[in-house]
């Protein structure tokens, strides 16, 4: 199985639901994790290219190749601190 996803992180749960909040009234995601995320990623939109499961660590596997494609999930807390999580696709 492969997956695509995107993610915001940030070291609060509050800031992510902060975030989430505004993605859900129509902010852009990639705006907002290029400006807030804590990430490498953050420079991409957030965008984590396509990775297979394992690859990364439990709690967000848990979310890309179990939950809904397509909605915000999280804040998703890892040892890096809070993400939200969107799965583009799974195949």
């Amino acid at each position: 199985m492969i997956a695509c996803a995107r993610h915001i992180l940030v070291k609060t749960a509050a800031e992510a639901e902060k975030l989430k909040k505004r993605i859900q009234q129509g902010e852009d995601f990639a705006k907002l994790a290029k400006k807030y995320s804590e990430c490498p990623s953050g420079k991409k939109g957030g965008d984590l290219g396509e990775f297979r499961p394992g690859q990364m660590v439990k709690a967000f596997d848990q979310v890309v190749f179990k939950k809904a494609i397509l909605e915000i999930h999280g804040p998703v807390k890892t040892q890096f601190g809070f993400h939200l999580i969107q799965t583009l696709y799974r195949n």
